[in-house]
C-alpha cells in the first residue's frame, strides 16, 4: 500500500509539516537479551549496541527514530511504549555563559583553482544540508561553486557523499566529481563512509587533509548480524595512510560532543563544519556560512551555536569536553579481573534466585579454575565458564523479567531520558495467556501501566522458580532452559577430565557456546538449536584432537 516512508515523516516533523505523535519506544537494557530480533524485523537503523557488564545488548537512539515503531515486532519483553512527557535532553552548550570571548580568525585556503572537498556521511544527519550550505555560501561570497550529492539508492543510514568544488570565479570550474587523488579536504560525518573505497580513492599524501567523526554509527548490516563489530582500528589506519600520516587529519567523537553540548545527535554535522572552518580548511568567510545557514530556514539558532562549539573544539577541545561532560570524571577500561566477574555475577544469582542458587554457581567455576591453574594454562577457560554458566542460570522467565522492571534500575532509565507527564505500556508475549500466529509462534500486545503491579507480585514469588507449584515451569521453553544448565555442567566435568594444553583452546570455544543463546521464545528455540549443533560439531573435534574441525 502507499504511504509516507518513515524517514520522510522524521523530515517534515522537524520542519512541522507532519504530525509528531507524542510516543516513543525505549529498552529496558537489563531485560534486552541482544539476540537482534528487533533489527531483523524492523531492519532499523536507530537500534544500537550498547555494551554493558552482561554482553552487547540494544538502545535506541532517540535523535533518529522515525516513529514507524516496528523494533516492537520483534519478539522480546524489553521493548516499552512511552506515550506523553518529552525527551530530557542536556543542552548544555545552549545553556553555558559564553566566556570565550573572540576565537582567532584562521588563515583560509586559497580557491585561484578549484578546492573539493569530500563530504562523507550517512543519510538522514543532514550530509547533503553541509553541501548546500557551502554552496550557497560560495554564492553569497560571488565565488563558483558546485556541489553534487550522491545518494544513490541510500536511505536513512545509508552512504551518502557530496561533492563540493569552491572557485574564485564559476568560470574555473570545469567538473562537478572530484577526480582521484584530487581531493583537498575530506570532511568525515560519518567514519565507515570516510574510509569506503570511494573515499580513499580521492585523497592523496602532501594534498589531502581529513577530518573525520571517530563516533561509531553502525550501518544496516548490524540489524542482520547482532555481533557486527565495528572496524574502528583498521578504518583509522587506512585514513591516516591515505592523507599520508597523522599529522594530515584530525579525528574528533564529533557526535558524543555536539549531543552532550546541543541535546540532539543531528547538530554533529554543523559541529564538524565549525570545526573543520576553525582549522582553516575550507574557502569561505564566517559571515557567509552564517548567512546561509539563516537562509536554510531549520533550527537557525542551534545550528549557529553547533557551528561555533565546532570552532572551539578545533582552538580548546579539553575545555570543550569538559563543559560537555562536566559531572563525568575521566573512567580508564581496564580489563575486568576473574575475581570481579564471578563476584558480580554471584551477587546477581543471589537476586536472582537465593544464595544456594548462587553458590552452586560458584562452585562449578572454582573447579575449574583450581583445573586450569595446576595446569599452568591461565584462567581463560574459567572466564569462559563464568559467564556461559551465568547466562545460563540467570535466564529470563516471568518472575526474573518482572524483577527487571521493578527492582528500580529501570525507573532511574526513564527519569533519565523522559520529564513531563508520561504512561508507559508493555510490549509483552505472556506464553499462558497470549495469541498465537499462523507459525504458531506468540503473540506480543500492549499492555498499561498497571502491569507495575502485577511484575510487583509476580516478583515475590521467584522462590517457586523450578518447584512444582511453578505455573511457568511447565512449558516447554522452561524446561528447555533448565535442562541446558544440567548439559552444561555436564559438558564442563567432560572437559576438564581430558583438559590439556593441546585441548586447552578447543574446551574455550565450546565453553563459550551458550553466549550464543539469546533471545525468548522462537527465537530462543532456533539459537538453542545452533548451540546444539555446533556443540555437537565442536565436542567431537574435542574428543578427537582435530583442531582443523574445532576452527
Amino acid at each position: 500500500y502507499d504511504q509516507t516512508c518513515a524517514a520522510e515523516k522524521r523530515r517534515r516533523r522537524k520542519k512541522n509539516e507532519f504530525p509528531d505523535p507524542n510516543k516513543r519506544m525505549v529498552i529496558n537494557e537489563a531485560v534486552c537479551e541482544g539476540c537482534g530480533d528487533c533489527g531483523i524485523q524492523s531492519n532499523c537503523v536507530s537500534i544500537l549496541p550498547k555494551e554493558t557488564e552482561f554482553g552487547r545488548k540494544r538502545t535506541i537512539d532517540q535523535s533518529s527514530c522515525n516513529k514507524d515503531y516496528s523494533c516492537t515486532k520483534g519478539f522480546c519483553p524489553s521493548f516499552v511504549t512511552v506515550e506523553g512527557g518529552t525527551l530530557k535532553k542536556s543542552k548544555t552548550g545552549v545553556a553555558k555563559t559564553d566566556d570565550w570571548g573572540d576565537l582567532p580568525v584562521p588563515a583560509l585556503p586559497a580557491c585561484e583553482q578549484p578546492y573539493n572537498i569530500l563530504i562523507n556521511g550517512i543519510g538522514g544527519t543532514g550530509v547533503i544540508t553541509v553541501g548546500a550550505l557551502m554552496g550557497m555560501a560560495a554564492h553569497l561570497e560571488g565565488k563558483g561553486a558546485s556541489v553534487l550529492d550522491m545518494t544513490g539508492m541510500s536511505q536513512k543510514n545509508g552512504s551518502v557523499t557530496s561533492h563540493v568544488k569552491i572557485a574564485r570565479t564559476p568560470a574555473h570550474l570545469r567538473a562537478q566529481r572530484i577526480a582521484t587523488g584530487e581531493a583537498d579536504l575530506i570532511l568525515g560525518c560519518d567514519m565507515l563512509t570516510s574510509g569506503a573505497s570511494d573515499a580513499i580513492s580521492k585523497m592523496r599524501p602532501g594534498r589531502t587533509l581529513a577530518v573525520v567523526n571517530l563516533h561509531e554509527q553502525p550501518p544496516g548490516t548490524f540489524a542482520q548480524n547482532p555481533d557486527w563489530e565495528y572496524p574502528v582500528e583498521n578504518v583509522e589506519a587506512l585514513i591516516t595512510e591515505s592523507v599520508g600520516g597523522p599529522q594530515a587529519v584530525d579525528f574528533i567523537n564529533a557526535t558524543k560532543l555536539a549531543t552532550a553540548l546541543m541535546g540532539d545527535s543531528i547538530a554533529s554535522n554543523l559541529f564538524m563544519l565549525g570545526y573543520a572552518w576553525q582549522r582553516g580548511r575550507i574557502p569561505l568567510s564566517e559571515a557567509a556560512l552564517l548567512r546561509a545557514i539563516e537562509m536554510n530556514g531549520v533550527a537557525i539558532e542551534s545550528n549557529k551555536k553547533s557551528f561555533l562549539w565546532g570552532r572551539r573544539a578545533a582552538v580548546d577541545l579539553k575545555r570543550v569536553e569538559k563543559t560537555a561532560t562536566p559531572t563525568q570524571a575521566i573512567v580508564v577500561q581496564l580489563p575486568q579481573s576473574l575475581e570481579n566477574v564471578i563476584k558480580k555475577r554471584v551477587e546477581f544469582l543471589t537476586g536472582y534466585q537465593d544464595a544456594a542458587w548462587a553458590a552452586s554457581y560458584e562452585e562449578l567455576v572454582t573447579q575449574v579454575r583450581t583445573k586450569e591453574t595446576s595446569l599452568g594454562l591461565g584462567n581463560k577457560l574459567s572466564t569462559a565458564v563464568a559467564k556461559s554458566l551465568f547466562k545460563l542460570m540467570s535466564y529470563k522467565d516471568e518472575y526474573e523479567v518482572a524483577r527487571l522492571y521493578t527492582d528500580g534500575r529501570f525507573v532511574e532509565q526513564l527519569k533519565q531520558q523522559f520529564e513531563g507527564d508520561f504512561s508507559l505500556k508493555f510490549n509483552l508475549a505472556p506464553p499462558l495467556f497470549a495469541k498465537k500466529d499462523a507459525k504458531g509462534h506468540l503473540v506480543k500486545a500492549e499492555y498499561g501501566s498497571w502491569m507495575w503491579k502485577a511484575f510487583s507480585l509476580l516478583a515475590k514469588f521467584k522462590g517457586l522458580r523450578g518447584g512444582a507449584l511453578d505455573i511457568f515451569g511447565h512449558t516447554a521453553e522452561r524446561k528447555m532452559e533448565r535442562a541446558l544448565i544440567t548439559e552444561y555442567r555436564a559438558l564442563v566435568g567432560e572437559l576438564l577430565s581430558s583438559l590439556s594444553a593441546g585441548n586447552h583452546e578447543q574446551a574455550i570455544a565450546i565453553a563459550n557456546l551458550p553466549e550464543k543463546i539469546r533471545g525468548f521464545g522462537h527465537v530462543k528455540e532456533k539459537a538453542v538449536e545452533t548451540y546444539q549443533g555446533d556443540k555437537s560439531r565442536l565436542l567431537a573435534a574435542f574428543k578427537s584432537g582435530d583442531r582443523a574441525h574445532a576452527a
